[in-house]
């Protein structure tokens, strides 16, 4: 890879920007055509399609907060020196070209790209089609900005292809590919694994689980599940299950309670056969699989569990690994939830809501990892380089 210096890359991205402010009406245009084809009955995605003006100021946003971010490559990581005198360093490197692969959202196609280029890594980007149009004018707007600095547009590629063409591409790239990360359900995810020649980095499902503890605040419950639940039914964060202590004082109670709020704020309830007697839903869960699913909907189970380790152990089995929450006031029983608890984010009191780049200091995300390599959580911009040793000798052998 050709390293850029970090002035060319933040000229790119000042031209970015002013790109996006002069065509802010022509992205809008184009995202319109898309959403009047679009089919309304899929709500989340719907919502994940939209670009309105304030969309396309959070975008221009997200391009100025990677440009003031310091340049992540070539950072020494550690420097040593030999007995044999050979010194090693070890800085950080780009990956080289990262392909991402994602639905709906037209905010990726600013957010991946800018942290891809600013981190000197060349993008593929691989939107769904019911996102081409806004995909195709926010791409015009990268193309125009690398132009304007003598860079080639091969720096942000973005790839129309349909599902048969994909796969081909997976098995038999055009071009070298380090990286891929598919951003979307567990049926993309298995689609790349199944078919790509090169590392797959997993941005995995939801699936988000509350466990509230015998000694925990309803003052604090209430508002953290609510937000958990509805704030943003289409982010990868949202919660979908809520398991309550069955040693609860008040255990029929704070169902109840939990039930009431969520119904009132249009949440569909579905409980196991445990609780479903002692809540108003009778929609009663018959089918293990629901455990496992990530609703993406305003839908939400409930369930009991008999302590601590019954709601690890729960968690652990079903959960997307993304975020889960304990709500207690007892630290010694949330530091034991949150070290056992295998997800990306653990919290305690605490809404799910938040494990998001922004929100969590890291800024723009290229996704939110659950994989356990190379990287956990949210992909920012110092997420999205890899490293490399430079041996320096004098003319050692190994004998």
């Amino acid at each position: 890879m050709k390293l850029l210096s970090e002035e060319k890359k933040n000229a790119v991205l000042q031209s970015m920007m002013d790109y996006m402010k002069e065509d802010k009406e022509a992205i809008i245009a184009a995202n319109k055509k898309d959403l009047d084809a679009f089919d309304r009955d899929d709500q989340a995605l719907y919502d994940r399609l939209v670009v309105d003006s304030a969309k396309v100021d959070d975008m221009i946003r997200a391009v100025r907060e990677v440009k003031e971010q310091n340049d992540p490559v070539g950072k020494i990581i550690s420097d040593d020196t030999l007995e044999n005198g050979l010194k090693i360093t070890n800085k950080t490197a780009p990956f080289g070209t990262i392909m991402i692969i994602y639905e709906s959202r037209p905010d990726v196609t600013i957010e991946a790209a800018v942290l891809a280029f600013k981190a000197n890594n060349k993008i593929l980007l691989k939107g769904g089609k019911e996102a081409h149009k806004s995909n195709e004018e926010l791409v015009k707007c990268w193309h125009k900005a690398l132009k304007d600095h003598g860079l080639e547009e091969d720096w942000i590629q973005y790839l129309k292809m349909d599902r048969a063409t994909t796969q081909e591409f997976l098995r038999n790239p055009d071009q070298p590919l380090d990286l891929i990360v598919p951003r979307g359900g567990e049926k993309l995810i298995n689609f790349v694994k199944e078919h790509a020649k090169c590392a797959v980095l997993i941005s995995g499902r939801g699936n988000n689980f509350a466990y509230v503890a015998p000694d925990a605040d309803m003052d604090k419950v209430i508002p953290v599940i609510v937000n958990a639940k509805t704030d943003k039914i289409s982010g990868c964060n949202a919660l979908d299950k809520i398991l309550v202590d069955k040693n609860h004082p008040d255990f029929e109670g704070t169902l109840r309670k939990i039930e009431s709020e969520l119904s009132n704020a249009g949440v569909e309830i579905v409980a196991s056969s445990k609780v479903i007697d002692k809540l108003d839903t009778k929609n009663e869960i018959k089918d293990e699989n629901v455990w496992y699913e990530e609703f993406l909907a305003m839908k939400a189970a409930f369930d009991s569990v008999d302590g601590l380790d019954d709601a690890i152990e729960t968690i652990n089995r079903y959960s997307g690994g993304h975020s889960n929450i304990i709500l207690t006031e007892n630290n010694d029983d949330a530091l034991k939830f949150m070290e056992q608890i295998d997800s990306a984010a653990v919290y305690q009191n605490a809404s799910t809501r938040f494990t998001d780049g922004g929100q969590m200091g890291v800024g723009a995300e290229l996704a939110i990892s659950t994989d356990k390599l190379h990287h956990r959580g949210p992909l920012g911009l110092k997420q999205l380089v890899t490293n490399k040793y430079y041996v320096l000798g004098t003319g050692q052998i190994r004998k």
